[in-house]
């Protein structure tokens, strides 16, 4: 047999960036947050980013990854979409009541905008008018959004009348004024009616950093291809999802999120994607395709996963399908906690893995358990655990077994990575 030690390399972690500028009520206490592209540890929006690039690229590494209530504190959320954004149903990647989407001010196709965020408002969803100028292409929207943002304006004189006329107008929608900074401009909009209040005067944009791994641009491609068919394949969308750490981290986060009243226990990644079902697999694709990530090469840790998630596979295919896939996502979670910078318990509880997997992954417990041991112990050469481990397994299989099915893993791995490699 063979050396199959594998030595684990720390991977050249991808720093993602995003600000959270908080919205107060006529207390000043904090009412929401309203959260911000960054590219950088400059707290500025990045020059040459179009409004479609920040939005598939917050909500693919931000929202999707780290969680809304992490980042606002279980504060609501304030969130800008662009036209595209909105006409592709990106929302619908979100609990209803888990945000407020901002209409920016630079939309368009204000038509097909006010048709999609007709049909939004019937499913919960709520929405704000940013930066409203007065201009008469807003009409159509101004009875339907739930909030309505302005600017300061000098005179502030010009921002009072144009708040007091839309409160006539349209009393049970909260304005809020953005852009204050100073004391005198917050006391006069508030004698003037605003409800909620944004600016320098109360606190600049918070910037959040934290680790993150991007999917592979071959991942990317494929999932597109497979998806752009009128018919979806689920298996097809399983099997790329499957090959991805940066995915799959995502997948089952979008299946957290989304099934909070439900109790749901993932055991498997072909669960995750058949539970989000056709309409939700294409918009997460449609993200990723928008906010143009996997642009990074995959790394030695990268393969590790894939190694283990296949080796793993294979070894309890006597078990059945899903025991069988129950082991490769095992393997695949086993190194996210490396590449994320997070302890393997966050992980469990984050991406919803359920007692039995968790244990399995934390503390080696169960066939699953005793399974990724065996992955372990076969990287560390150390083979007399790995003979006791297998007679727990598969008692009645030799340990050319082991070997063949860390050999076909090992290939596995390489297969992958190459074929990633080479789209770069």
């Amino acid at each position: 047999m063979p050396n199959t030690k594998i030595t684990k390399t720390v991977p050249t972690m991808v720093t993602q960036y995003i600000a959270r500028q908080p919205i107060f009520n006529v207390e000043k206490g904090i009412f929401a947050y309203e959260l911000l592209y960054r590219d950088s540890a400059n707290n500025v929006f990045p020059v040459g980013t179009t409004d479609g690039q920040a939005t598939g690229r917050l909500f693919f590494n931000a929202l999707m990854l780290i969680g809304i209530e992490k980042l606002t504190a279980n504060q609501c959320a304030f969130i800008n979409l662009s036209t595209d954004a909105l006409l592709e149903d990106f929302p619908k990647l979100l609990q209803p009541r888990s945000a407020v989407i901002e209409i920016v001010e630079r939309a368009d196709n204000i038509a097909k905008v006010t048709k999609r965020v007709k049909a939004l408002k019937q499913a919960g969803y709520r929405f704000a008018l940013d930066d409203y100028d007065g201009d008469e292409k807003w009409e159509p929207l101004l009875e339907l959004v739930d909030y309505i943002k302005l600017e300061v304006e000098e005179p502030l004189i010009k921002t009072n009348m144009m708040l007091k006329k839309l409160k006539r107008r349209f009393p049970y929608v909260k304005i809020i004024v953005e852009r204050i900074e100073t004391h005198e401009q917050f006391l006069m909009l508030k004698a003037a009616g605003c409800d909620y209040f944004q600016g320098f005067f109360f606190a600049r944009p918070e910037m959040l950093s934290y680790h993150n791994i991007e999917p592979s641009k071959l991942a990317v491609f494929d999932l597109l291809r497979c998806t752009s068919r009128p018919d979806l394949n689920f298996d097809e969308v399983h099997q790329r999802v499957a090959k991805d750490v940066g995915l799959t981290a995502r997948i089952l986060k979008l299946v957290n999120a989304r099934s909070k009243s439900q109790n749901l226990v993932i055991t498997s990644i072909s669960q995750a994607v058949i539970y989000l079902g056709e309409d939700a697999i294409r918009q997460f694709v449609r993200v990723l395709a928008l906010s143009e990530l996997g642009v990074d090469k995959p790394t030695e840790l990268t393969k590790l996963g894939l190694i283990r998630a296949h080796f793993m596979q294979l070894m309890l295919e006597p078990g059945g399908k899903d025991m069988s896939e129950q082991g490769y996502l095992v393997g695949l979670m086993s190194v996210l906690d490396a590449i994320l910078n997070v302890e393997l318990g966050v992980i469990a509880q984050e991406f919803s893995l359920g007692d039995e997997l968790s244990s399995a992954l934390l503390n080696f417990n169960g066939m699953l358990g005793a399974t990724l041991q065996l992955t372990r112990s076969v990287e560390e050469d150390n083979w007399p655990l790995a003979e006791k481990l297998l007679e727990t397994i598969r008692p009645a299989s030799s340990m050319e077994v082991v070997y063949n099915a860390m050999l076909s893993a090992r290939q596995y791995g390489d297969e992958v990575l190459a074929s990633i490699i080479e789209q770069e």
